[in-house]
């Protein structure tokens, strides 16, 4: 076995190429983002969990009397690994616990004591280390979503007359909508919530804009004139720009209460619009009015007409009229009262509870309008509508660009931890509801959190999420590939996001601003092609959650290769001049080119160097770990890439995998980043090695030994044959020897599709390009029989199956294996408890699981009785209901579990009572030993010096200021766990010791107490298990599934094909030396589907197995020709693998030469083993009578309408006749012809087919009366 990794030999021009993200970083960074457990709870800031705690927190109930305030929340250890919550179909999740205060402001209630206590708030499924959440026994995947950012959007639509329309829609991150639209008649509108209109200025009155004056000063559009008879002469013929009303005031005496009431009455003298003329000046100075509004005499009137039209329209004058008006159109009802009524539109958008723009929707409103609004004031303000509704005149007037609703500035990722605080949020708002009645329900007695708060509610939310929402998917496992891609998902579709109806071509398509962020490759084929992406190989999602990707900086025409790489969003990017990575550069990094093509927004000029920004910093950057996998992509259509790129996802796992000799380069990051194998902590030698563990003892400088628990040695204990999602498998071997030395990140193990460290989805193997007797047809292939023998395209697959025993209302179900009237032969493989053995071969209707049934009691016959009394009493009351093997299945038992509940009696208790006991003092010792540990190495670093006055987290001193530590001192601490991080000594150097010795004394301590819990958990309650379930017993079983006809095999272009047949290795054509090939592709599959791909990877396939080398050509980098000349010239074989073929049957040459090489194929997912079905009686639909559809169910074939007709045509009648009645529905007459074909007598007549009783009772159910006459 080779243990050295071989090195690729890349082809990459392009240097300095950064190093990669690390793959998973979306999921886990989020989560860990989301619950902080590594901040202290002081510097946790406002996001997460702790920012949704404090949104909802604190709760007063309604007269304010109590409060209970949150203060911090922690996590316990999980009960359970993953391992036993995957074999035990449990969720892995850690119980979380809140600190929360609940004190009194009533003077009155002055006996009531504050209260700080840790309330359990529910259990939370928690992520597993390589991004996963097993949820129910199965690992899932919450896919982020791709949604329109919160923030301001300007859009435009055609009138059916075509008008252009304008708006600007405010979306926010809670709250209500608000979108101002123009309207074919130029008036703009304010819509709420897309419900009511009303125009912008009853809007604008409504927000303190009250008089037309104040309205038309914002946009600059009157003076005010002074009203004198000699004045207003000068004015004639201009027009007025606000009404002119008389106001006077009357006085009446209100009969209800008596008292006088003035009111103020107004009476329109002259309208808006009006041009003066001599008699409107009299009548103005007759009105007593002081001042009045003109239009300005500016070039910009113009364009500000809409304002002027829609104060026409306007029906209200005042605030109070306006706010009563926008209260009837959104509540349909009349105010009761003038604050109501204000209180309206204070609440949808000025209010913080009802109303959040978010930090990104504050960010996007002050970019796109240039305000600076802090960003901590995050509902609207009225600058923002003034500005929005600015923007939108000069819109309409050209004079601004409206936006792309597909630029990535306005779409944003929602990750898995935003999603949970969303659902958080939910769950906490329902439980302060529920926390306010109980408060307002227990007055004046004495109360504690515990009390007010229900758990169920919480988890119950958070458990519906992961369950049942669209985007927690059901995790691809078929191989690491599709684990580390369905992880970089993301989904336009989801909650809040679009549907797949809706969704038209532009949010599908690809779009200048997803280069380096979202691939245009990898997308699903079918309905959600565009709506579901996946992240580009280098793309980060930023604090913001939009995608940014890495650029190098470049200055005067040289790029800056010693910097990090530089991340912009696409916002960042517009208007910068972007070059490609591969340009020519010498080693300063100056660019070399005279002119270089250059990427602009959605442009691509030629440019000097100068003019350049950034540049890339790779040739894969665009694309996705699918696309960067395939070699020679840029050769490849893009619709087969397309298909490549999915096909590699589907790859099923090969017992004995290889790493591609023509790889990109890629594939050790992928192995790696999956978190599948098990990579070295750090430097160390190989202790011990067999085929289920690794012992490995770690190099470790003093400090680390000093601050460490652990011993240097550590174990890593090999996955053996576990079934994964898909039913594949994973089993892991070693790669490394006993005494090997290991690096830091090395991988000590392979399987599930990797090979040394390398993702090895398929096997290189020989292929020619030509026909072989007509046997590769329309992408068949033929395959040779050397490559089913030698187990080249074996996989395991694994399937599970259960069984659980419950208590029924007739007694308790029982395993067992002995089962009524069933042969000694059938139940052999059973053991006690009727689970068959280990290894033992299943065939089809084999017993997997024994198990009885109490039967329903009715009176037994006199015979009955006797034989009763003979035979003993077993056989009678129970039935067989016992688990066998389905038709199709055959295999070897893997593996059998089974779980029980501890059954309780007297005897059980007691004995229950003990071993709890003795397992208390078996862990105290522990306990005490690891404090012994913790106490003699603060002794070594503390002897001899003084205390600096070390507290615990309630502030009280524990070890006193000025004393010199002795370990008796030390040891009388109780508690070293609460102590707070204080000043041990005066070194600073010997305070970070002791504060990283007591950490890592915590989380040791934390996972001591763990234990004990499960400890105790399994002796007083055995097996967790769903309710009503007594025993779950599992049975595993293998299959090896060899390369079969029928099965779909793919390259890695796209070019996939099922296989036809399997063919002697003698048959075969083969080479001048006498080779055969392994496989035969169709050469006409090639030039119409245009990946030429295929043909590079053949020809530098074959160089590679003949001089023993493997190569990594990265995408859009790769070899070129030329390259590829100079290697098959090396290896000494014709060049583009042009060679004459040897007929295998005639051993006469072929006329003409066919491409030979090494092509790298996989056997997918799709295999005929689970396709394959036949049918003879099986189960009919219930209503119809007709056989169920499908394998499952173990239907039969459908004969449809088509091909009635077919034999129509024939008049073929009476094989439609059997075919229609006594093989489909006729009930009676299918009995009789089974009865018949049985003691061989002549066919029966067909009787009615139940289809047609269906539509008797169908006609009748629409009330005719239909009868049949003879």
């Amino acid at each position: 076995m080779i243990t050295n990794q071989t090195e690729r030999l890349n082809f990459a021009s392009t240097k300095h190429i950064p190093q990669y993200p690390d793959f998973l970083d979306i999921q886990i960074k989020s989560f860990k983002d989301f619950f902080q457990l590594e901040t202290k709870s002081d510097e946790r800031g406002n996001e997460g969990l702790y920012n949704t705690f404090m949104e909802n927190f604190p709760i007063t109930d309604t007269r304010n009397n109590f409060v209970l305030e949150f203060l911090d929340y922690f996590v316990d250890p999980p009960r359970y690994t993953i391992q036993e919550c995957i074999e035990r179909g449990l969720t892995y999740s850690v119980p979380l616990k809140a600190r929360l205060k609940l004190y009194c402001t009533d003077p009155e209630h002055e006996d009531f004591e504050t209260i700080v206590q840790d309330v359990y708030l529910g259990t939370i499924p928690y992520m597993t280390p390589s991004g996963t959440f097993v949820i129910n026994g199965a690992e899932r995947v919450i896919v982020s979503q791709l949604h329109r950012s919160p923030g301001v959007f300007f859009g435009q639509s055609f009138h059916a007359n075509g008008t252009k329309l304008y708006s600007a829609r405010v979306i926010p991150f809670k709250g209500s909508w608000i979108e101002f639209a123009t309207d074919i008649n130029n008036v703009m509108y304010a819509y709420i919530d897309r419900k009511k209109k009303l125009p912008v200025t009853t809007l604008f009155r409504a927000i303190g804009y009250e008089r037309d004056k104040d309205i038309l000063e914002i946009f600059d559009l009157a003076e005010e004139i002074k009203v004198s008879k000699t004045g207003l002469k000068k004015y004639i013929g201009r027009k007025l720009a606000a009404r002119v009303l008389n106001t006077w005031f009357e006085d009446f005496v209100d009969e209800d209460t008596g008292e006088v009431v003035s009111i103020e009455r107004n009476e329109i003298i002259l309208d808006r619009d009006t041009i003066i003329d001599k008699d409107n000046v009299e009548q103005i100075i007759d009105s007593n009015v002081k001042s009045i509004l003109l239009h300005k005499e500016d070039n910009n009137q113009a364009d500000f007409t809409i304002i002027h039209n829609t104060l026409q329209k306007d029906p209200t004058n005042s605030e109070k009229e306006a706010v009563e008006h926008i209260y009837r159109q959104l509540r349909n009802a009349e105010p009761p009262d003038e604050e109501t009524a204000r209180g309206i539109i204070d609440k949808l958008f000025f209010s913080d509870q009802r109303y959040n723009l978010g930090d990104v929707g504050r960010y996007r409103m002050n970019k796109k309008l240039g305000l600076d609004i802090p960003m901590d004031k995050q509902v609207l303000t009225k600058e923002d509508i003034i500005t929005i509704v600015k923007y939108l005149i000069e819109l309409i007037n050209s004079k601004a660009e409206i936006d792309d609703i597909d630029h990535l500035s306005n779409r944003r990722v929602r990750t898995v931890g935003e999603q949970l605080s969303a659902q958080f949020g939910v769950g906490l708002a329902r439980m302060a509801r529920t926390i306010r009645e109980r408060m307002n329900v227990r007055d004046n007695e004495v109360f504690t959190p515990i009390d007010l708060i229900n758990a169920k509610t919480l988890s119950s939310v958070i458990n519906s999420f992961f369950g049942t929402n669209q985007l927690s998917q059901f995790m691809d496992q078929t191989n690491p590939l599709a684990e580390i891609t369905h992880k970089r998902r993301l989904s336009a579709l989801g909650p809040g996001g679009l549907s797949r109806e809706r969704a038209g071509f532009e949010v599908r398509d690809v779009h200048y601003t997803h280069y380096g962020r979202l691939c245009p490759i990898e997308t699903p084929e079918g309905p959600n092609i565009g709506l579901i992406s996946s992240l580009g190989v280098f793309a980060k999602v930023n604090s913001m959650g939009f995608i940014e990707t890495p650029y190098r900086k470049v200055e005067n025409g040289v790029v800056d290769i010693q910097s990090e790489p530089i991340y912009l969003s696409a916002e960042e990017e517009e208007g910068k001049m972007i070059a490609q990575a591969n340009i020519d550069m010498d080693a300063t990094g100056k660019i070399t080119a005279e002119r270089v093509i250059a990427r602009e927004e959605g442009d691509f000029p030629v440019v000097d160097p100068t003019a350049i920004h950034y540049t890339d910093v790779a040739p894969n950057q665009i694309a996705s770990i699918s696309a960067s996998l395939i070699p020679f992509l840029e050769h490849d259509d893009a619709n087969r890439a397309l298909m490549g790129s999915n096909m590699m996802r589907q790859a099923v796992p090969l017992m004995r995998p290889q790493a591609p000799i023509v790889g990109t380069g890629l594939e050790r990051q992928v192995a790696s980043d999956s978190r599948v194998l098990i990579n070295a902590e750090g430097d160390g030698t190989v202790e011990y090695v067999d085929a289920n563990k690794i012992v490995i003892k770690y190099d470790r400088s003093e400090r680390e030994k000093m601050v460490s628990f652990d011993s240097d040695e550590k174990t890593y204990n090999l996955i053996k044959f576990q079934k994964t999602n898909q039913s594949t498998c994973i089993n892991l071997k070693p790669i490394v020897r006993k005494g090997d030395r290991v690096a830091k990140g090395q991988v000590l193990c392979e399987g599930y599709a990797t090979q040394n460290g390398e993702l090895a989805l398929g096997r290189n193997l020989k292929v020619a390009f030509m026909p072989w007797k007509g046997y590769n047809f329309e992408d068949a292939i033929v395959i040779s029989e050397r490559v089913a023998r030698e187990d080249i395209f074996t996989s395991i697959h694994i399937d599970d199956y259960s069984l659980e025993v419950r208590d029924t209302k007739l007694g308790n179900e029982e395993l067992t294996n002995d089962i009524p009237n069933v042969s000694e032969e059938a139940t052999k493989d059973l053991d006690e408890n009727g689970m068959i053995r280990i290894g033992a071969e299943v065939k089809p209707g084999d017993i997997l699981i024994g198990k009885i049934t109490p039967k329903g009691e009715s009176d037994p016959t006199p015979e009955e009785k006797l034989l009763r009394a003979i035979f003993g009493d077993k056989a009678g009351d129970v039935k067989d209901a016992s688990l066998k093997a389905s038709p199709s299945l055959s295999g070897v038992v893997l593996d059998k579990k089974l779980f029980a509940r501890a059954v309780k009696d007297k005897r059980k208790k007691t004995k229950d009572k003990d071993d709890v006991a003795s397992l208390e003092m078996e862990y105290e010792v522990k306990f005490n030993e690891l404090k012994d540990k913790l106490v003699d190495k603060l002794f070594q670093l503390v002897n001899g010096k003084t205390s600096q006055g070390v507290m615990n987290e309630l502030g009280e001193e524990v070890l006193p200021k000025g004393k010199k530590y002795t370990q008796k001192m030390l040891n009388a601490v109780d508690d070293f766990a609460h102590l707070s991080k204080g000043q041990w000594v005066a070194d600073d150097e010997t305070n970070e010791v002791i504060n990283d010795l007591l950490h890592n004394y915590k989380i040791k301590l934390n996972d001591l107490q763990g234990a004990l819990r499960r400890d105790k958990f399994t002796i007083t309650v055995g097996d967790e298990l769903p309710a009503g379930i007594l025993k779950l017993a599992k049975v595993y079983i293998a299959k090896k599934r060899k390369l079969k006809v029928g099965d779909k095999m793919a390259g890695r272009h796209g070019n996939k094909g099922i296989v036809a047949r399997i063919v002697r290795d003698e048959d075969m054509p083969f080479l001048e030396d006498g080779t055969p090939v392994d496989i035969v592709l169709n050469p006409l599959g090639v030039p119409s589907r245009m990946n030429i791909g295929q043909i590079y990877e053949t020809v530098l396939g074959w160089a590679g197995l003949k001089l023993g080398k493997k190569f990594a050509t990265p995408i859009f980098d790769g070899a070129s020709l030329d390259q590829i000349n100079e290697i098959t010239d090396e290896a000494g074989i014709p060049r583009f693998g042009h060679t004459y073929l040897y007929d295998g049957g005639t051993g006469e040459r072929f006329h003409q030469p066919a491409t030979v090489g090494v092509i790298y194929m996989l056997k997918l997912g799709h295999m005929v083993d689970d396709k394959m079905h036949a049918r003879s009686i099986g189960p009919y639909s219930l209503i119809t009578q007709q056989p169920l559809g499908g394998k499952a169910q173990f239907g039969g074939q459908r004969f449809g309408e088509m091909e009635v007709w077919a034999l129509e045509a024939y008049g073929a009648s009476s094989t439609l006749r059997e075919i229609l009645t006594v093989k489909s529905d006729d009930v009676i007459g299918r009995a009789k012809t089974y009865e018949a074909i049985v003691k061989g007598e002549p066919m029966p007549e067909p009787g009615l087919p139940e289809s047609f009783n269906v539509l008797m009772h169908e006609l009748k159910g629409l009330g005719l009366d239909i009868r049949l006459e003879e």
